[in-house]
């Protein structure tokens, strides 16, 4: 992992995490898994809370979650019924060789020492098989919610992933590229919620988060788009690199 403080933040917040962040497009999944017959292995590495997991499971698959965090295993525990996550990360896949038809990542792979994550990767899958990180990222193309991400100091976004992470090394074919478009209905407060859930919220200092916070709350307040709104649609573009092992 690139930044085990960051990476590993998130268990305070599992079940706020579970609750607000935002789901996988059943389109995008499908395409990630690029014609895959169910019932087929699929392994969720850094699974967090089962957020993926589920959505792959309501497509037929068997999944096996794989995740570091203590916190974040049991929220998928609680939230997804008969699943229980392995122990484990990109670094240290707890599966014997070959033994999946897909590996996917949601929101992770980021985190990841890539290249003895990759090694691991290839080492589990079957040659042909499927290797696709998958993002959701906020469309700020739409004005409000570019300046929620000044505010929230949130840097994250699809151009960046493609440039950073669009090769999967010798062991995984040229990287196909798939973007979809979806959106969340949310309350200012529970948009506000979602954001105590990132990585840069959580490992702020008091007087930091109180200025997000605030320069949240104004936004809400003050921006013709949202001024008196009960709820907003929060836009999301959803980014899959998708390859297979050689």
């Amino acid at each position: 992992m690139t930044d085990p403080t960051h990476a590993l933040s998130f268990g305070a917040a599992a079940a706020a995490y579970d609750r607000f962040r935002p789901r996988y497009p059943q389109d995008a999944l499908r395409w990630a898994l690029d014609g895959l017959a169910a019932p087929a292995r699929v392994v969720d590495l850094g699974a967090g809370t089962g957020i993926l997991t589920r959505g792959v499971l309501a497509l037929g698959y068997q999944v096996v979650p794989v995740e570091p965090d203590p916190g974040m295993r049991a929220q998928l525990a609680l939230a997804t019924p008969g699943t229980t996550a392995l122990a484990g990360s990109a670094e240290a896949v707890p599966l014997s060789d070959g033994s999946a038809d897909a590996v996917l990542v949601g929101q992770a792979y980021h985190w990841f020492d890539r290249e003895p994550a990759h090694a691991e990767i290839a080492r589990v899958l079957r040659a042909g098989s499927i290797f696709a990180p998958i993002w959701n990222f906020r469309d700020e193309r739409v004005d409000w919610v570019a300046k929620l991400s000044r505010i929230a100091d949130l840097r994250d976004n699809a151009g960046n992933v493609i440039e950073k992470h669009g090769d999967f090394g010798p062991a995984f074919e040229p990287v196909d590229v798939g973007e979809f478009a979806h959106s969340a209905t949310l309350t200012p407060d529970e948009v506000i919620d979602m954001l105590h859930t990132r990585s840069y919220w959580l490992t702020a200092s008091p007087e930091e988060r109180d200025r997000v916070d605030r320069g949240l709350r104004e936004l809400f307040a003050t921006h013709p788009d949202l001024k008196g709104r009960e709820t907003v649609e929060l836009p999301y573009q959803t980014l899959v690199l998708r390859s297979r092992r050689r």
